[in-house]
C-alpha cells in the first residue's frame, strides 16, 4: 500500500502547476504579489536534498511586495525524476526555462545550498552575456560555496562513493537515514518535528527519488570541477549581494562567509547564531526579516 502524502505536501502541490522543459515535467509555483509590487519577481532556488517546499513559511511576507517564482529542480520534490546524469548546468537550464515561461525579463535571486551553485552558473551566464534576463539583487544562504571548506557528512560521502546510477536500496529503510541526515543539519535546539521530516521524506520518495540520490548529489563533483566559474560569479557579479547564514551549520560552515567577504567586501552579512543549515525552516521570521532587507522588499 502506498503511504499517503502529508497534508502539507498535498496542499503545496495543489498550489502549483507543471511546465514542460525538454520533455520533462517541472513543478512550479508562480505566486503573485498580494500588495503593490516594489520590484522584480524573486526567483527562489532550493537546496539538496529537499525542494521549494522549504520556503513555505516565508512566502506570505515575501509576496506582500513581490511576485515569487519557485520550482523544484529535476530529480527533486514534485518535478520529474529521470534516470540521468544531473549537472549544475542542467539545473540552470531549468531555472532559465521557468523564468522564460513566466514572461519575466528581470529578477531578484534567492538561493540556498545547491541552489547557490546553480545561482552561480546563472550569474556566470549573465557575465558571459548569455542570459535571457537581468538580475537586480540577490540573497544567498547556507551552501558550500567554497567546497574545500565544506565538512561533508558521512551520508554525503557514502552517496558520493556509490556508482553514479539509480540505487533502489537507498531509502529502503523507509526514510530513516534520510530523516536522520536531514535533522543532523539543523541546530541542536531547533530540531525538525516529525511532521517536517515526514513531509520532506514524502517529497523525496515521490517517483523513486531516493534511489536517485547517488546521481543528484553529483552537483558536488561539478562544484569541485568548476568552482572558479560558479563562486567567481558569486563574488564578481555587480548586483548587490546579501548573505544570511546559520552559524551552527555543520556542513557549510560559517567561516565560508568570512572568505566571501574578503573577496566581496560590500556584501551585507546577517548571521543567525543559534540556527543551522535550514534557516528558512528553523527561524522563518528572522530569515524573512533579513531577506526582505537584502532584496528591498517593502
Amino acid at each position: 500500500m502506498t503511504t499517503p502524502d502529508p497534508a502539507a505536501v498535498t496542499e503545496w502541490e495543489a498550489a502549483g502547476h507543471h511546465i514542460t522543459v525538454d520533455g520533462r515535467d517541472v513543478f512550479v509555483l508562480d505566486l503573485p504579489a498580494t500588495g503593490a509590487e516594489s520590484g522584480p519577481p524573486v526567483l527562489v532556488l532550493h537546496g539538496f536534498p529537499s525542494a521549494s517546499f522549504d520556503y513555505r513559511h516565508i512566502l506570505d511576507r515575501m509576496r506582500r511586495g513581490r511576485r515569487v517564482l519557485l520550482f523544484d529542480f529535476l530529480g527533486f520534490g514534485l518535478s520529474a525524476k529521470p534516470d540521468l546524469r544531473y549537472s549544475i548546468e542542467l539545473q540552470a537550464d531549468v531555472a532559465e526555462a521557468v523564468v522564460a515561461s513566466a514572461g519575466v525579463d528581470r529578477i531578484s535571486l534567492l538561493t540556498h545550498d545547491m541552489g547557490d551553485t546553480v545561482g552561480g552558473e546563472i550569474l556566470a551566464r549573465d557575465l558571459d552575456g548569455a542570459l535571457g534576463f537581468s538580475i537586480e539583487r540577490r540573497a544567498l544562504t547556507n551552501g558550500s560555496i567554497y567546497i574545500d571548506m565544506a565538512q561533508l557528512s558521512d551520508g554525503q560521502n557514502l552517496l558520493l562513493s556509490l556508482p553514479d546510477e539509480r540505487q533502489d536500496l537507498v531509502g529502503a529503510d523507509e526514510g530513516a537515514a534520510f530523516k536522520g541526515g536531514l535533522a543532523a543539519t539543523f541546530a541542536p535546539d531547533r530540531q525538525p518535528g516529525a511532521d517536517e521530516l515526514d513531509a520532506q521524506w514524502a517529497l523525496m520518495r515521490r517517483d523513486r527519488g531516493a534511489s536517485l540520490l547517488p546521481r543528484t548529489i553529483r552537483y558536488i563533483e561539478d562544484r569541485r570541477d568548476r568552482e572558479r566559474r560558479f563562486t567567481g560569479a558569486i563574488e564578481e557579479h555587480p548586483s548587490p549581494l546579501g548573505v544570511l547564514w546559520g552559524r551552527l551549520d555543520p556542513i557549510a560552515v560559517h567561516p565560508m562567509t568570512e572568505r566571501l567577504l574578503e573577496a566581496r567586501p560590500d556584501t551585507e552579512l546577517v548571521t543567525l547564531d543559534d540556527v543551522g543549515h535550514y534557516p528558512m525552516i528553523e527561524d522563518p521570521d528572522r530569515f524573512a526579516d533579513a531577506i526582505l532587507g537584502f532584496l528591498a522588499i517593502e
